[in-house]
Order: structure tokens, then sequence, then C-alpha cells
């Protein structure tokens, strides 16, 4: 009864992904079954399209600054929030975790009406803005997940040894705690990459591809969209997968050096 019950959980969650790219790949610009032949057209079509290539390098100029500013920012939220004890450390870490549970609609309405009060031009800056806004606290859960359990204890004997605060981080700190870094912007990125609601309301005359997916929608649904959300995906799942690889390279190294150490 499990076995059947995951079963048909997995083909519900992925057939619309199996119709999508079926149908991405389909001669016909019918979107009804059968397919009537196996074409590229749809992805020639995306490809030279000039608005598809625009918004897709807006998304990547976007999410890739999400991305840097979220793992500086919330690196240091996280190492603070290590070094807090008490009362203190529940609250913020309280705060902190609050924002996921708002809904985007109210965030994009909210940021949108603060724009406009401090007279700030919607473009890409503020559509970064509002991202990193949003994935903040998920590069902050992520992040504390793994640092809960960082000793400090080895910080303090690295100062013992002679080592200064920087030379402490860069060696001791930054080694342990790379690889949820990485997990976690990769994460970022893809928060970034998909977004859409927040990104409607503070975005400008400029659009990501999101935004560029949505407004084909509402002109006509052709195999076209079907390529274009096959290329998101793919990318996504691509950067997704080597941001997995890094992880799993850095964290080898990390064990690697814990055995050294240990002299197994």
């Amino acid at each position: 009864m499990l076995f059947a019950y995951v079963i048909v959980y997995l083909v519900f969650l992925y057939a619309p992904i199996v119709v999508i790219g079926l149908f991405s790949f389909n001669e016909s610009s019918s979107l009804t079954f059968p397919i009537e032949g196996f074409s590229l057209q749809w992805y020639e079509k995306l490809i030279s399209n000039p608005a598809f290539l625009a918004s897709l390098k807006n998304s990547f100029i976007v999410a890739t600054s999400a991305a840097i500013v979220t793992t500086i920012l919330g690196s240091l939220a996280a190492l603070a929030l290590l070094r807090l004890r008490g009362r203190w450390k529940a609250a913020l870490g309280a705060i902190g975790f609050a924002p996921i549970a708002l809904p985007g609609l109210f965030l994009g309405i909210g940021l949108v009406a603060m724009f406009a009060q401090v007279g700030v031009q919607r473009s890409l800056v503020t559509v970064t803005a509002a991202h990193v806004l949003f994935a903040l606290p998920f590069f902050i859960e992520t992040m504390r997940s793994r640092i809960e359990y960082f000793d400090l204890s080895l910080e303090d004997a690295a100062k013992d040894l002679g080592a200064s605060t920087m030379q402490t981080f860069k060696l001791v700190t930054l080694p342990i705690i790379g690889p949820s870094i990485i997990g976690a912007a990769m994460l970022v990125f893809a928060l970034s990459f998909d977004e859409f609601i927040i990104t409607v309301f503070v975005s400008g005359n400029e659009s990501t591809l999101p935004l560029l997916i949505w407004s084909m929608m509402r002109v006509t649904v052709n195999p076209e969209i079907n390529a274009a959300s096959m290329v998101a995906m793919a990318l996504s799942l691509l950067i997704t997968m080597g941001g997995g690889l890094l992880f799993w390279a850095q964290r080898r190294r990390a064990v690697s050096a814990r055995k050294l150490l240990n002299g197994e």
C-alpha cells in the first residue's frame, strides 16, 4: 500500500513536467495528444527571440547578484547568531525566520510601496534587493542547521597558537562552514532565478525569464512556452547540481583534512 502511494505521488509530481517536455518537441502547435511528430523548431524560435535572450540574461544577473549579496549578509548573520546565547539568540532567530511565513504577495506590495515612498525607480536593482530580502531567511536557516554543531573552541585554539582573527576565519572557520555556504548560495540562486510573485511588483521595464513566460501565456499557450519552461528548468537543475558537486567536493576535502589531523 505504501509503495503504491509513493508511485502515485511521483506520477502526480512529475507528470506535468513530462507533458511540458513532450509538447515542447511537438511538431504541431497543437497542445493535444497524440503528438504529431518530433521537432526542435520551438527551441530554434526561442533561441532566435531577442526578448527571451534578454530576459534570460536579466535572470542570471539578478540571481547571481542576489546569491552573492545574500551569501555575504547571511554568513555574517549566521556566524553572529552562533555566538549569541540565551534569550537574544532565540529572539533574533525567530525574527529572522518570520519572513519565510510572510506571503510573497504582501512582501511585494510592501516593497513597491516603500520604493515609491523613497523615490527609487524600479529596475533590476530593486528586483535584486527584493530577492535578497526574500531569500535571506532561507540562507540563514540553512546555515544555522550546520553551524549549530560548530565547535567554537577550535577558533580559540587557533588564536592561542598565534593566529589572527582573519587567519582563524580563513584557515579554521571558513573550511568548516564552506560546504554549507555553497549549498545555501545555490539554494538562493535557484529561488531568485524562479521567483515570480515578488518580481511582478518590483520590476521595471526589464523583464526576467518568469515574467516573460507569464507575458507569453497571457497572449496564447503554444509549444514555445513549453520550450522556455524546459530551458528554465534545465538551467536551474544544472546550477543546483553544480552546487551539489561543489558541496560534495568541499565536504570530502574537509573529511580528508580531519582524518589527517587525527592521524587516521
